[in-house]
């Protein structure tokens, strides 16, 4: 089904239908669509390669545009998941981490064509957005100290206690 908007990901030649598949597997609500190949030859390929492929994603619309090494991915533009307890925020965190990711900060990651995600526990936006600004300051500094978001951690700093890191 088509929607009114649909994000287009740029990845390399023959990477998108991998990608798609990959996220599918990871996240509810997530499913690889149709592909569109070449109708005839042009001029980095040939008739009957995969040009696109559709796929959701947590129930949103993109399309995999094989469109080979020009462009890149940055952190300029990311995925922020959230999540509701620290069983799904190591499940998708450590699903892109070891499928070729890397870890960054703060709750951050790269999966392995690039894509800026963040896995983002609900209670931390609770406790960076929380009305008593020595609470937030104190989750801000306990985020700033973290990789992968520990929610125990982060409950602590709420509470204004320490958890062990």
């Amino acid at each position: 089904m088509a929607t009114k908007l649909t994000t287009c990901l740029w990845f390399d030649k023959g990477e998108a239908r991998k990608a798609a598949e990959f996220y599918a597997s990871v996240f509810p609500d997530s499913s690889v669509g149709k592909a569109m190949t070449a109708p005839g030859d042009y001029p980095d390929g040939q008739q009957g390669d995969e040009l696109t492929v559709e796929f959701t994603v947590l129930g949103r619309s993109f399309v995999g545009l094989n469109g080979g090494p020009l462009f890149k991915p940055n952190e300029a533009v990311s995925f922020m998941v959230i999540t509701e307890d620290q069983a799904e925020t190591d499940r998708y965190w450590n699903a892109i981490i070891q499928n070729g990711g890397q870890e960054s900060e703060c709750g951050w990651c790269k999966d392995r064509w690039g894509f800026s995600w963040q896995i983002t526990p609900r209670v931390l936006l609770e406790g960076n957005t929380n009305p008593d600004p020595a609470v937030a300051k104190r989750v801000f500094d306990a985020m700033m100290t973290m990789q992968k978001i520990d929610v125990a951690r982060i409950e602590a700093a709420i509470a204004g206690e320490t958890a062990d890191a």
